[in-house]
């Protein structure tokens, strides 16, 4: 009771009232779902292996036993959901098997040894007692001895995160390497047929549509070349102008594909290049003993283009400096700039297309642009030798 100061009269204690976190309660939750989660697993995993062995003399049995353990699977996805939302674990998802790619009795040995489906029925299967427990002692705890309980919920939530970490992971680091290349080969694919449209655009739009202006303007002056000479001459003028700009939007275009100076004098003197056309002053520095492979060279040169024509559109920048090097192994680009700042790879923007594709090789790009600037990109490579 306390003594109210104004009126001399006692005013009632607030009621007691839990004083638990939001991570306490989504421990607490998850424990208490435990039990009807894991008694659902322990039946369909038992009922799998019960039919699947018990009928493998039989033709049926082998595939039975090899779409429960695809159902494992799935269940383990939905068991890393659970794990991911309420105990903040965040586990990488094991490689599909990608049954559509591959004939029936392919299928059907590799579900059979699928280590992750294995690992994902053992994974059920031993839950059912520690589902009992930890629904009973959360439950119990809640109601006798919830001071305590948040020790005890982190405790059990803890050995929980191990179980997931543990049995509902990929298989190894190579499992994780083969789904990291699956995820970059698709990004492959799409920046590829991106440039395909990209370079089909400006074909139509540019040089195609020019040069049929120009047939036409010589077909008509082939028409007045008897009758009005003069009239011929300036639109055979016209159309020379017209043969000189689709040569250099040709010229533009294959520049944009895989430059010559590239190919013929390297990294330093493409990227002058590159330079040279920037609407900022550019300082170029390449410090490279040889040239990389090909792939890399051109990765490398479109990198720091792009990097570039961002600084020359967005930055107002009044000067930028672009420095190579390699280190262990590593092809390493910084492209500096004391613009206005603000530059990031979230939100669609062009930054964040640039680091999916480096990405896509084994790349990286990290981007430290404060508000207000100066803005430094830092890019690697994977090194391999020139052939």
């Amino acid at each position: 009771m306390t003594i109210n100061s104004q009126r001399g009269e006692a005013a009632p204690l607030p009621p007691a009232r839990f004083a638990f976190d939001a991570v306490t309660w989504k421990e607490i939750a998850y424990l208490l779902a435990n039990l009807p989660v894991d008694i659902v697993g322990f039946v369909y995993v038992a009922v799998v292996l019960y039919l699947g062995v018990g009928l493998s003399v039989t033709v049926i049995g082998l595939p039975v036993l090899a779409l429960g353990l695809a159902g494992c699977r799935l269940l383990g996805r939905l068991e890393r959901i659970r794990a991911r939302g309420m105990l903040g674990v965040a586990v990488d998802e094991p490689r599909s098997l990608s049954p559509g790619r591959m004939g029936f009795f392919p299928w059907l040995w590799t579900s059979l040894k699928d280590p992750v489906g294995w690992r994902h029925a053992l994974y059920f299967f031993i839950r059912l007692p520690w589902g009992i427990v930890t629904f009973t002692i959360a439950l119990t705890s809640l109601f006798v001895a919830w001071p305590v309980l948040p020790f005890i919920a982190r405790g059990l939530a803890n050995a929980d995160r191990a179980m997931v970490r543990g049995l509902l992971s990929p298989s190894d680091e190579l499992e994780r390497r083969i789904a990291e290349l699956e995820s970059d080969r698709g990004t492959v694919v799409d920046t590829a047929a991106a440039d395909l449209r990209r370079i089909e655009r400006d074909l139509h739009d540019g040089a195609q549509a020019r040069l049929v202006a120009l047939a036409m303007d010589l077909g008509l002056a082939k028409e007045k070349l008897q009758e009005d000479p003069e009239a011929a001459a300036r639109m055979v003028g016209e159309a020379h102008g017209e043969v000189k700009l689709a040569l250099q939007e040709l010229r533009d275009l294959a520049r944009g594909i895989h430059p010559a100076v590239l190919t013929d004098r390297g990294l330093d003197a493409a990227l002058s290049s590159v330079a040279a056309r920037c609407t900022v002053p550019v300082q170029v520095q390449v410090d490279l003993a040889s040239r990389p492979a090909p792939a890399i060279e051109g990765i490398a040169y479109f990198t720091v283009s792009e990097l570039l024509q961002n600084i020359s559109k967005h930055s107002g920048a009044r000067r930028a400096v672009v420095e190579l090097w390699r280190s262990d192994g590593r092809l390493m680009i910084q492209v500096r700039d004391d613009g206005r700042g603000g530059a990031t790879t979230s939100g669609g923007s062009g930054l964040g297309g640039l680091a999916e594709r480096l990405d896509s090789v084994d790349g990286l790009l990290v981007v430290d642009s404060p508000a207000g600037g100066p803005t430094t990109v830092t890019a690697e490579l994977p090194w391999r030798d020139r052939a």
